[in-house]
């Protein structure tokens, strides 16, 4: 449905209800120029239609205005909103959209168009507070793999640096829906992606073929996982994913004595 701040939804495009195109602003769906009030189809008999406003015809349309997209103003705004309310103390169960829509100062409209329900947007307020994915080759084996690692590191520090990102995580794991909706909008194609490393690493001759794809992606992972989430006052250091991999690489049995 059409919020009343006339924004375009998450993915650029309009829902019902929308002007024509072409339309001038306020022009009801299906109106057009030559039928709007006052044009000379809709002007009631012996009276003059109204010249209509505006540029001649053919005349170039003027400069886009620079400046963030009112959307990407709003979303932000959505988003600064949640981390507030629970900055100041709010559980994520109690936050409503209305509150939500309040303390942005948009529509509930706006927060919909964007989000089918709290559960996808507090997905988003957890992305937007960890550090960004970084970006990977896509072709390389090992090194994509040390790359993701070290990804996986520097969210365990933001965790461990913020209080608020380390209880978000907490009250997530204790709602099955959003921690659903967690699992298969994030950690899910991370981990889709740390595999298919690991298969190109395999196919370039870097690791072993005879072990089974997602054993050897857990060897990998599950060090850091230890480190990150079961043992919080574990040393996280800079050189702790290639570590991992160099361990991995060379094996735990001992060097044969000569």
């Amino acid at each position: 449905m059409q919020g009343q701040d006339g924004e375009r939804d998450r993915h650029g495009a309009r829902s019902g209800g929308d002007r024509s195109p072409g339309a001038p602003d306020g022009m009801p769906a299906g109106a057009s120029a030559g039928t709007a009030a006052g044009s000379p189809h809709g002007a009631p008999a012996g009276t003059a239609a109204e010249v209509p406003s505006g540029p001649p015809p053919g005349t170039p349309d003027p400069e886009p205005r620079r400046g963030r997209p009112r959307s990407a103003a709003a979303e932000r705004a959505i988003l600064d909103a949640v981390i507030a309310l629970l900055e100041a103390g709010e559980p994520l169960a109690g936050l409503s959209i209305e509150r939500i829509a309040r303390t942005a100062g948009v529509g509930k409209a706006t927060i919909y168009r964007r989000w089918s329900d709290k559960e996808e947007l507090f997905v988003d307020v957890v992305r937007d507070m960890e550090p960004d994915d970084p970006p990977v080759s896509g072709t390389e084996g090992l090194a994509d793999l040390r790359v993701m690692l070290e990804s996986l590191r520097t969210r365990g520090l933001a965790q461990r640096s913020s209080a608020l990102l380390h209880n978000i995580f907490a009250q997530m794991k204790s709602h099955p829906k959003l921690w659903n909706e967690y699992h298969g909008t994030v950690i899910a194609p991370r981990r889709l992606a740390m595999v298919e490393a690991v298969r190109r690493a395999v196919a370039a001759g870097e690791l072993r073929d005879d072990l089974d794809v997602e054993l050897i992606d857990d060897l990998f992972v599950g060090p850091m996982l230890v480190r990150t989430v079961h043992r919080p006052d574990a040393p996280l250091p800079d050189d702790l994913a290639d570590r991992i991999i160099t361990a991995l690489l060379q094996g735990l049995a001992p060097a044969a004595r000569v």
